[in-house]
Formats: structure tokens, C-alpha cells, sequence
């Protein structure tokens, strides 16, 4: 019997050591790693270079090799499609490295990883307007270019955050516009006066504002709110004297367009 057991304590052990995996980046420096793992990303091999700047950060912390790793493993880890894991790593960089000469990038990064929902990729087969999805990413990329424009307005990436702002207060706006439309075709007018407000005041000098005003407009007949239909109405001509949603009213849906079409 104890002979038994000595044998099987004996074959797990075998086991457990063939289970065992060599590391050949054991003994190599931050530098070594740091340039191995940049010749993996230039080659889009994400998961290795993935690897050996997490191993700069275990092993070499707080360093400047330390510093560049966090900055590219970033970078890998929203290429590789692991955004949660991008942005958890930039919001570690912010706190440990709030005043880093590459901050700006970091901004723009966070702000490209959440500029698109993964959503929008099938935008086009279905048919569905960037306006209508949530906004929860839309509000996080706009708050990180516009982070990246308000602190470092001199950037190289700083013009082409200011164009991706544009094109997010715009669908932003058409987001509210999207919601105040469908409470007003379910008789809701009072919450689709509201969300009409909110592309006024929100959102100054989007298209949206017409089809908004309008929503109001109409919102207020329904509602008997005589004097406020007029006085919106007057603001509506005021500030769209061609339009045409008075007589013909909303005659389709918003037709879909491409988030990047702008850049």
C-alpha cells in the first residue's frame, strides 16, 4: 500500500514539473523587453507584445521602460479588442502619471476606443442611426477629446479630436432628437418637450435644433398650450425661414450614415 502511494506521489510530481513552462525572457532587461515587445506590435502580433510589456510592469515598476510599456500595451490590448482591459490600463497611467509628456496620446487613445461602439460596425445592415444607440460611449470619448483640446490644444492630435467632437455633438444631439421623437408619437408630449429642450440647450447650432423646435411646436398643440405652439413657432421661422416640417411635417426616417465618413 505504501508502496502504492509513493508511486502516485511520484507520477504527480512527474506531472507537475512537465507542466511547468520555460520563460525565455526570464533574465532579459526593461530594454529588451520594451524592444522585443514594439518589433511584436509592428508586426500585429498583439498577444506577445502584450506579454512582454505586462512583464516590464511586473518586473521593472514605476521606471521609465514601465512608463512606455503601459502607454503600448494600451495601445495592443484595443487592437487585440479588449477595450475594457485599454482603458483600464490608461486610467492606471492617468493616476500614476498625471503630468507624462505623452498624456495627449493617452487622452486621444481613450478617446478613439470609445468613439465607435462595436454596434456601429453593423450600423449599416441594419439600418439603425447613430443617434438611436447609447450614449454612454459617445460621452466618454467626447469627454476625453475634449479633455485632450481643452489641456493640450497645441497637439498633433488635437485637430483631429477637435473633427471626431464635431461629428459626436451632432449625434449626440440627434440622440435626444431620436427620444424626443418617439415620446411624441406615443402621445408622450410632455417628456417629448423635454428631450427637445435638451437639443437646444445642450447642443447650440446643430442641425437637429429645426426638428427639435418643431417637436416642440407640435407637442405644445397637443396640449392645448396655445401660446407656447406660437411663440415656438415664431422661433422656429425665425431661425429656419425655408423649413418645411410645418406643412409637410417628419415625411421619413433619418437616413444612416457613417460614423467615419468625416475623417
Amino acid at each position: 500500500m505504501r508502496l502504492f502511494v509513493l508511486v502516485c506521489a511520484l507520477a504527480l510530481a512527474g506531472c507537475s514539473s512537465k507542466g511547468t513552462e520555460y520563460d525565455p525572457t526570464a533574465n532579459w532587461a526593461a530594454e529588451k523587453l520594451l524592444a522585443d515587445g514594439k518589433t511584436e506590435m509592428s508586426s500585429g502580433n498583439w498577444k506577445l507584445a502584450k506579454e512582454r510589456f505586462s512583464a516590464i510592469e511586473a518586473r521593472y515598476p514605476f521606471g521609465i521602460f514601465a512608463q512606455q510599456a503601459m502607454i503600448d500595451l494600451a495601445y495592443c490590448e484595443w487592437k487585440d479588442k479588449e477595450s475594457e482591459k485599454a482603458l483600464a490600463t490608461i486610467g492606471r497611467f492617468q493616476q500614476q502619471y498625471p503630468a507624462h509628456a505623452s498624456m495627449d496620446y493617452m487622452l486621444y487613445l481613450k478617446g478613439l476606443i470609445t468613439f465607435t461602439p462595436p454596434s456601429a460596425l453593423f450600423a449599416n445592415l441594419t439600418g439603425q442611426n447613430p443617434g438611436e444607440r447609447d450614449q454612454r460611449s459617445m460621452r466618454q470619448s467626447f469627454a476625453a477629446f475634449n479633455d485632450l483640446i481643452t489641456r493640450f490644444p497645441d497637439s498633433k492630435y488635437a485637430p483631429d479630436a477637435r473633427k471626431r467632437l464635431v461629428w459626436l455633438v451632432d449625434t449626440m444631439s440627434q440622440n435626444e432628437l431620436f427620444i424626443a421623437r418617439y415620446y411624441y408619437e406615443r402621445y408622450a408630449y410632455v417628456a417629448a418637450v423635454n428631450r427637445a429642450q435638451i437639443v437646444l440647450t445642450d447642443f447650440e447650432g446643430v442641425p437637429s435644433a429645426e426638428p427639435a423646435l418643431y417637436i416642440m411646436m407640435m407637442s405644445y398643440e397637443k396640449l392645448g398650450m396655445t401660446e407656447l405652439r406660437d411663440d415656438t413657432q415664431r422661433i422656429l421661422l425665425k431661425n429656419f425661414p425655408n423649413t418645411r416640417l410645418i406643412e409637410e411635417g417628419f415625411t421619413d426616417k433619418p437616413a444612416w450614415y457613417n460614423p467615419l465618413s468625416l475623417f
